[in-house]
C-alpha cells in the first residue's frame, strides 16, 4: 500500500483536536488511510449491523468500549452518536482520540460542525492523485495512459484496462 499525501496532515491534526472527521466519496480510501495512520487504534465499522444496532440503541454502552478512542467507520449510519461524543470529549479532551469516517454528504457535515464545533477538524479525502498513483510499483507513464487504463491497482498492482 502507498502512503496517501493526506496522512501527514491527518497525523498533525491528531495532535490538536480530540476528534478527526475524514470524509470523501465512497471507495476513496478512507478506511485504508485511517487504519494506516492509526494502526494501534481500535477499529469499528457501523456498516456491521450488530455494531450499528448497539450504537443506535445504546450509544453510551457502545462508546464505553472506546473510552481511550477508536476509529469509527461509516459514522453517517448513526448520526445521533455525535452528541454523545461531544460529552465524552468535553470530559476528556485529549487530542486524537477519535477518528470518524463517512461518505461525504451535506447532512453529515452539518451534523458534525453543529454538534462537535471546536472539538473536531474536517478533512476530505479524494481519490488518488497523480502524485500518489506514481508511487505504485508500475505506474503509467503519463496522464493519458492513466485515463485510458483506469484502475491501475489490480490484484498484482500492475496496470490493467477497465472493462465496459
Amino acid at each position: 500500500m502507498i502512503e496517501r499525501l493526506l496522512q501527514s496532515r491527518l497525523l498533525d491534526r491528531a495532535t490538536r483536536y480530540p476528534i478527526l472527521m475524514l470524509t470523501g466519496p465512497r471507495q476513496s480510501g478512507k478506511t485504508t488511510l485511517s487504519r494506516m495512520a492509526f494502526p494501534d487504534r481500535p477499529y469499528v465499522s457501523l456498516e456491521n449491523p450488530d455494531q450499528r444496532e448497539l450504537a443506535q440503541e445504546d450509544p453510551i454502552a457502545f462508546l464505553a468500549r472506546y473510552r481511550d478512542g477508536a476509529i469509527i467507520d461509516e459514522v453517517q449510519r448513526v448520526p445521533q452518536i455525535f452528541s454523545y461524543l461531544q460529552g465524552m470529549v468535553d470530559e476528556d479532551p485529549r487530542p486524537g482520540r477519535f477518528l470518524l469516517t463517512g461518505s461525504q454528504n451535506l447532512a453529515l457535515v452539518n451534523a458534525v460542525t453543529q454538534s462537535l464545533a471546536g472539538r473536531t477538524t474536517l478533512t476530505e479525502l479524494l481519490p488518488l492523485s497523480l502524485e500518489e498513483v506514481r508511487r505504485f510499483p508500475a505506474p503509467p507513464d503519463d496522464l493519458d495512459t492513466l485515463l485510458w487504463q483506469g484502475d491501475i491497482r489490480g490484484s498484482s498492482g500492475a496496470s490493467r484496462p477497465m472493462s465496459g
